[in-house]
């Protein structure tokens, strides 16, 4: 039996659409090199050759039987049937796949045909960097350094990640993005149903497009559309109901405003149904808790995917034994908690096929959690942030435990709260907000993020 040989990969591109180059890239090389683990995406300008487009960059590690010129010949021929054509040396390219380690080895062909390490990797921060998201303590075998300490021996700038979303690019750290939420449902706890008694379709689709234009126009970036209720005792409708809910919904809504849609829902033929009538990505209230093959919707798709840190009663028999087989972190500290929890439920999610770079997190804040533990996780949500290392989402929108705070108020009525937490939130890394009232939320943000900024 051949002996399986660990690698590790960079991807680029630059011509055409860049994201999904490097995603079929990565695919495309399933047949002799299994993808173990990828890193964040970058953007970054061109090196060498400076007049061209800019580059996005990633790298993974797969393991492999094939021997290192093998593995090479593999890769320029993925090359050649993704488009990639003759150019300049440096220039610009469709897709660019180049082997940085293999096991801990060092070798050279005649006339630079390989290579290994490859030579400049030292000098590059669009390898560097992505190297470090899945391999900081690799020990680079010819100059007896770190990733970690090779990187920092660049003392550059922190390239920006992105998240290719429908035809966009979010930057992260760039901005904080405003999440608008549609709810589609007769008993939201916050008290914005769309869905009431007398409602017909026409009138509920009619409802919702009128209120993703105004938050459209108010700055949201993207909208959060979900059919299914999540408040204390909610009832759960059957998949059916839901997807009847939304389908239609998110349809009308993609056609009527032009930013991404995200299906809110914890099943996955409502999230496959939901793709297909126009949403972008997925929101996974319990974090594929109750439904694991919502992750598989999402990498099939290659959609991001948000996992929520759920600790919520819920008696679905379905719910309670995917409970059960994974055990609640028990350090005593909730941020120590969520954090090794979420980073099982993020490992599982890159496992089943989808790149880090379309993974969120989001901590769950008033899913499970009491009072004095929400208002711990987002004083401490820098901590939270800096060990798990995604991108963040905050729904703390009109929760719960803010009306404890301000003495029992409504949810209609706890906006300008909303606002303070957020707003904390966002000064301790939070990358989206997701809110009822994306106008004051926007206003906010923007004022923060000039201050933080200055």
């Amino acid at each position: 039996m051949s002996r399986l040989h660990v690698a590790y990969l960079a991807l680029g591109s630059n011509l055409g659409d860049r994201s999904a180059n490097i995603q079929r890239g990565l695919r495309a090389s399933v047949p002799f090199a299994s993808v173990e683990a990828t890193s964040f995406l970058y953007e970054t300008p061109p090196a060498y050759v400076l007049d061209q487009p800019m580059f996005l960059n990633a790298v993974c590690r797969v393991t492999t039987d094939l021997a290192p010129y093998d593995l090479l010949v593999a890769l320029k021929a993925t090359e050649d049937s993704l488009g990639r054509f003759k150019s300049i040396r440096f220039g610009p390219r469709t897709i660019d796949l180049d082997i940085i380690f293999y096991d801990d080895i060092q070798m050279a062909l005649p006339d630079e045909l390989l290579i290994i390490p490859h030579p400049r990797m030292a000098e590059r921060g669009f390898v560097l960097e992505p190297m470090n998201d899945i391999a900081p303590t690799f020990v680079h075998p010819g100059l007896g350094a770190t990733m970690q300490e090779l990187l920092a021996r660049l003392n550059e700038h922190p390239l920006p990640r992105v998240m290719p979303l429908r035809d966009q690019l979010w930057t992260w750290r760039q901005k904080t993005y405003l999440m608008g939420i549609i709810n589609v449902t007769p008993d939201s706890f916050s008290g914005d149903g769309l869905l009431n008694n007398t409602s017909s379709p026409n009138q509920l689709i009619d409802r919702a497009v009128t209120l993703a234009e105004r938050f459209v126009a108010d700055g949201a970036d993207c909208l959060d559309i979900g059919g299914q209720s999540t408040r204390p005792g909610h009832q759960v409708i059957s998949a059916e109901a839901e997807i009847e809910r939304v389908a239609p919904v998110i349809k009308a809504v993609t056609q009527a405003v032009n930013v991404p849609i995200a299906i809110d829902t914890f099943r996955s033929s409502v999230a496959q149904a939901a793709l297909a009538a126009g949403a972008s990505l997925i929101n996974d209230v319990w974090g594929l808790a109750f439904d694991a093959q919502v992750g598989q919707v999402a990498a099939d798709n290659q959609v991001p995917l948000i996992i929520t840190h759920n600790r919520a009663q819920n008696d679905d028999p379905i719910y309670q034994q995917q409970l059960a087989a994974r055990p609640a972190a028990q350090s005593g500290d909730i941020i120590q908690d969520i954090a090794a929890e979420l980073d099982d439920q993020l490992t599982a999610a890159l496992q089943m096929g989808i790149p880090r770079w379309l993974l969120i997190a989001d901590p769950g804040i008033g899913f499970g959690k009491t009072q004095a533990q929400n208002l711990t996780l987002i004083q401490r949500l820098a901590e939270l942030k800096q060990a798990l290392n995604y991108p963040l989402l905050i729904g703390a929108s009109r929760k719960n435990f803010i009306g404890k705070v301000l003495g029992g108020v409504s949810p209609e009525e706890r906006d300008e709260a909303t606002v303070a937490l957020s707003v904390l939130a966002l000064e301790r890394g939070a990358n989206i907000l997701r809110v009822h009232d994306v106008r004051a939320m926007g206003r906010a943000a923007r004022m923060a993020e000039a201050i933080l900024n200055a």
